[in-house]
């Protein structure tokens, strides 16, 4: 996903008003009562994430993932006789723009359903909206875990939540690696940081091995020299950078220009382009969780690359990936209710099932994706598939 980006990670979107405008009122799913009630051509569908701001590239990704889906959603006819709309504004990853953008939706564009947070900590910020308005919102890239608790049953996650990353990163790094010895720096100030950290530490010393220093910074750091040094002495075999890109950049020069030979790991707030560009040769040879990666040779994966790179002339990350599964799920859920009010939409959303880019998608009981994560490692700035584990 994600400030707490997954600072929350697929979406689409009915009765007079409700095509050109949906409430949060529920009549149910009755097709019939929605049919006289319907007006318009467009299904409206709401999406927030950060457009502008330090987070920007993964709220852009969102919205040209979710954009791509409109497109052949609507060149195949629509669904239930509409085409879709997906209406985007911009949160900045901060919890009150996130807050201003969901009533706008909600309020004065009629949206039936949300595509959104992108960052976790936006996302938790309008969460409880979700069930107290009767609007379904599903988070791409919102991975952490109490998301959908706080935003109650109207609430839905399209990836997996961050104790998950860290789980795989401690059993990767014991069975794959055999490492023995662990160091973790990670910021404060982040639930989806801490959350990676935690999970990490808990497994990795279950399973043997010893975490030597468990150090944290504040976010908006960019000197990490006093915590490197003291990770410098212990000689970690990996080190583990639960962060997003820009931040991770700063830090794997600064370790590598100290003379630290760690291994680098870390979650999917890696996954920007700019990675590299901050880093540079420091991130050479680093590996973290992922979604989905763009090389793989599944048919599914393979068509939406070709798509994407035709429509953007770019590869798509995994946010993209995500955008446009959940996108698909969420517009499938609408399609299935034969409704826009919340409720049906709700109940339709729950049993969905979806053979994705990002992976077989379906629903646990709180509502966030049961799916499989991939490995991926920075190559002479290029990505490359390691291993993929299954949940």
């Amino acid at each position: 996903m994600k400030k707490k980006l997954l600072s929350g990670i697929l979406a689409s979107a009915m009765s007079v008003m409700l095509f050109a405008g949906c409430s949060g009122t529920s009549t149910g799913g009755d097709s019939d009562s929605a049919s006289k009630s319907d007006s318009g051509d467009v299904i409206k569908i709401g999406a927030i994430g950060p457009l502008s701001g330090s987070a920007s590239t993964y709220g852009i990704s969102v919205k040209e993932g979710a954009q791509l889906l409109e497109e052949e959603i609507n060149k195949a006819g629509g669904i239930n006789g509409k085409q879709i709309k997906f209406l985007f504004e911009d949160d900045q990853a901060t919890a009150d723009a996130a807050m201003q953008a969901f009533n706008k939706l909600v309020d004065s564009d009629g949206v039936c359903a949300i595509l959104g947070g992108v960052t976790s900590g936006a996302t938790l910020a309008i969460a409880p909206n979700a069930t107290q308005r009767e609007i379904p919102m599903i988070t791409p890239t919102g991975t952490e875990p109490t998301i959908t608790d706080v935003g109650g049953e109207y609430m839905f996650r399209g990836c997996f939540v961050d104790s998950f990353q860290g789980d795989v990163l401690a059993k990767y790094a014991s069975e794959d690696l055999s490492a023995k010895t662990a160091a973790v720096l990670y910021n404060a100030g982040s639930d989806y940081s801490k959350g990676i950290a935690d999970s990490f530490k808990e497994k990795f010393e279950a399973a043997g091995g010893q975490v030597g220093e468990f150090l944290t910074y504040n976010d908006k750091d960019t000197d990490f020299n006093a915590q490197l040094t003291k990770i410098k002495g212990l000689n970690p075999d990996v080190l583990i950078l639960p962060d997003y890109y820009n931040t991770v950049g700063l830090i794997t020069k600064q370790a590598r220009g100290m003379g630290i030979t760690s291994q680098f790991l870390g979650g999917d707030g890696w996954e920007s382009e700019k990675l590299v560009e901050i880093g540079g040769d420091s991130v050479d040879g680093a590996m973290y969780v992922n979604h989905y990666y763009s090389g793989d040779t599944d048919e599914a994966v393979k068509t939406f690359v070709d798509s994407y790179k035709a429509k953007y002339n770019k590869e798509p990350d995994a946010f993209a990936a995500l955008s446009y599964d959940t996108s698909k799920i969420l517009v499938k859920a609408i399609e299935k209710a034969n409704s826009t009010e919340g409720p049906a939409i709700k109940d339709a959303l729950k049993g969905m099932e979806l053979q994705s880019v990002t992976g077989d998608i379906k629903f646990g009981e709180d509502r966030s994706a049961i799916k499989s994560a991939a490995i991926i490692k920075v190559n002479k700035g290029q990505k490359e598939l390691v291993t993929k584990i299954e949940p």
